[in-house]
């Protein structure tokens, strides 16, 4: 009587999974299949083509292995995100030239929500009226020739110093990581390009970037499974990250106020001859009722933010 009372629940469960096992099935035969999208390898349920980077190869290697079997234009579905891979430089004058409006935005997955204030860096914000007013002012005012060459001076003593560290480890005849060490110099040319004068923050902000973008380069399974929000919970990516984020926060928001004070207290022409990153991006800050273009806080942060990141890669 058991097996007669259990039968029809655990036949009615079979039967559904093997129906949504089909359709998943179904509807990877349709897309490999399908002519108005490039070739690709054969897909597995759920996972898609995750199982071509299990061999234990590098990605590049394993994306070049691929495309030799599959061409130079090729579709491959992570999970459930599709990607098409270009692997020849007449396709990619297409991606880039001829077709980059179609292809300007970047994923929207949850480290870039996160740390780029909800898209609003020019990194990762989508091609839009934002993103082109925001490229014009890196253009114009944070990259301008004139701009740069105003931060001669602390370059010039950063470097001095990295320099005066070389000479008395050597001297000392002792081992250095001189990679970790170039990083150092580089972060803190441009924090303080940003940030001015050096803080009390400085070295700490430094140290949550290098946390971040090591955070960054690991693999990060929800984003690959967009749709299940629960997996950068159950994962703790989404609980470490808005740690990091808000940490990085607290000390950007004090530094801007700080300008925000110093501006309000300094001569035009004394502001003129110590601008920094921020003090240029505030020129843009709420302008309530005016047609300008208009910055908040947070889309300055942001800015900054991956300024920082960006001088690592």
């Amino acid at each position: 009587m058991e097996l007669e009372v259990f039968s029809f629940p655990i036949l009615f469960s079979f039967l559904l999974f093997m129906f949504m096992v089909l359709n998943i099935l179904g509807k990877s035969f349709k897309t490999h299949y399908s002519s108005s999208l490039p070739p690709g390898p054969w897909k597995l349920p759920i996972f898609g083509n995750m199982h071509n980077f299990a061999s234990g190869s590098p990605p590049h290697r394993a994306l070049r292995d691929l495309a030799k079997k599959h061409g130079p234009l090729m579709l491959l579905r992570l999970g459930e995100v599709s990607t098409v891979v270009v692997s020849s430089a007449e396709y990619t004058k297409e991606v880039l030239k001829t077709h980059d409006a179609i292809f300007a935005s970047r994923p929207r997955v949850l480290i870039s929500e996160i740390l780029s204030y909800d898209f609003s860096s020019i990194g990762f914000a989508p091609l839009g009226d934002y993103w082109r007013q925001l490229r014009k002012i890196c253009v114009l005012e944070l990259l301008s020739p004139k701009h740069v060459e105003s931060y001669r001076s602390l370059r010039e003593e950063e470097l001095s110093n990295f320099i005066e560290w070389i000479r008395i480890a050597a001297k000392a005849g002792s081992p250095v990581n001189l990679s970790s060490k170039v990083f150092s110099l580089v972060y803190g040319i441009t924090s303080r390009a940003a940030f001015g004068k050096k803080c009390q923050d400085q070295e700490k902000f430094i140290q949550i970037v290098k946390d971040i973008l090591v955070f960054a380069s690991g693999f990060n399974i929800g984003d690959f499974f967009p749709s299940i929000k629960l997996l950068h919970v159950i994962s703790g990516v989404r609980p470490k990250l808005e740690k990091m984020h808000k940490e990085a926060d607290m000390i950007m928001e004090r530094i801007i106020s700080e300008h925000m004070a110093k501006a309000t207290t300094t001569k035009a022409g004394e502001a003129a001859a110590e601008e920094d990153l921020i003090d240029v991006l505030l020129k843009f800050h709420d302008k309530h009722g005016d047609t300008e273009f208009s910055l908040t806080k947070n889309n300055i942060k942001a800015v900054i933010l991956l300024q920082l990141q960006e001088r690592k890669i």
